[in-house]
């Protein structure tokens, strides 16, 4: 298992990209992973990748549909090329609300969508690879023309990792078909992992006729620690509170079903669309907590992490702040001790 490092999805990565880029590597962190909410997921890894040598950097996630195709697959051509060989195109679907409301673009058929798209990713980057014709014709995108002045030609490693997000059975099934990792969402647990996304991840695979083993699930963990009472119960407050968030969007409640709490589900959903935000973390009760958070001491966090997540992830990163400079010696420990 490895332990990566994501970058806040409250934050702007730009300003600090250099400097959390040189020490998440310096400590051992297997990747860096970039969110695009507030600020573009691909700007930041330029800089990230000037500036390191090893770590693995990749988007978690770029929003897919709002981009044409075309338009994702040079930002990603260029950044392996940067980077050399060392990007990750990580792709999400978002919610329809905010794909047709917020981007103006179309969710239609999101799973089926989302298999076309990156399908037309694989056949642009094998044209510019090869030089061959472009004649991707697909449901929902085609690409038919490629002259040489568009064309940017081939490039050292042009085999580009594509991880897919997703929360349901349709989008993990996806990924195992046809994608080289998985993002599983922060509303995880050891029991959904293990009843619901990795076997559709399997069901995938083997209707491709692949190994399951060739796509990779990674995933982010909600953690409790710390050595003052105090530290605990901030972050035991944080974890209710995005849990509630979370826990409030009718599309991740198969989650929240899996164990039985669904109607839980809906009551968030109620007190969001009243938008009585203050009030939901109090529907979250301390099983669901453990459920879907690992508590432990600072010491023992790394041992705590791979008990719950081993043979489960391959990759994982905390939903807690890196800060270059803070509690390195912290860190350090939890990196040799996940990846060990």
């Amino acid at each position: 298992m490895l332990l990566d490092v994501a970058v806040p999805v409250d934050a702007n990565p730009l300003p600090t990209a250099v400097e959390l880029a040189r020490a998440a590597e310096s400590i051992g962190f297997a990747a860096l992973w970039t969110p695009e909410t507030g600020h573009n997921g691909f700007l930041p890894l330029v800089l990230a990748a000037e500036h390191t040598n090893r770590m693995t950097l990749g988007t978690a996630v770029a929003i897919a549909f709002p981009r044409s195709p075309m338009i994702t697959a040079q930002l990603a051509w260029d950044l392996a090329a940067y980077s050399q060989g060392r990007f990750v195109l990580g792709l999400g679907t978002q919610v329809r609300a905010h794909i047709e409301r917020r981007f103006s673009a179309n969710f239609d058929q999101p799973v089926a969508r989302l298999r076309d798209y990156i399908l037309a990713l694989q056949a642009i980057w094998t044209c510019w690879q090869t030089g061959g014709p472009l004649r991707y014709r697909g449901e929902f995108y085609q690409h038919t023309l490629m002259s040489p002045f568009f064309n940017p030609g081939p490039i050292a490693h042009p085999t580009i990792p594509i991880y897919i997000a997703g929360v349901n059975s349709g989008l993990a099934q996806l990924a195992g078909e046809i994608c080289d990792g998985f993002h599983a969402h922060p509303l995880n647990s050891a029991r959904y992992l293990t009843e619901v996304l990795r076997p559709q991840v399997a069901a995938g695979a083997a209707k491709a006729g692949r190994d399951p083993s060739a796509c990779m699930l990674a995933g982010s963990s909600f953690v409790i620690t710390g050595a003052e009472p105090k530290q605990r119960e901030r972050l035991r407050h944080f974890v209710r509170q995005q849990l509630a968030f979370y826990g409030s969007t009718p599309s991740y409640r198969p989650v929240l079903e899996c164990h039985g709490w669904g109607a839980v589900g809906e009551q968030l959903s109620q007190l969001a669309s009243q938008q009585r935000w203050t009030d939901m973390p109090a529907l979250i009760t301390d099983e669901m907590v453990a459920a879907f958070a690992v508590e432990a001491d600072p010491a023992d966090l790394g041992a705590a992490l791979r008990e719950r997540y081993e043979g489960l992830l391959d990759r994982v990163a905390l939903y807690i702040p890196f800060v270059p400079g803070q509690m390195d010696d912290f860190w350090r420990q939890l990196v040799q001790t996940v990846h060990r």
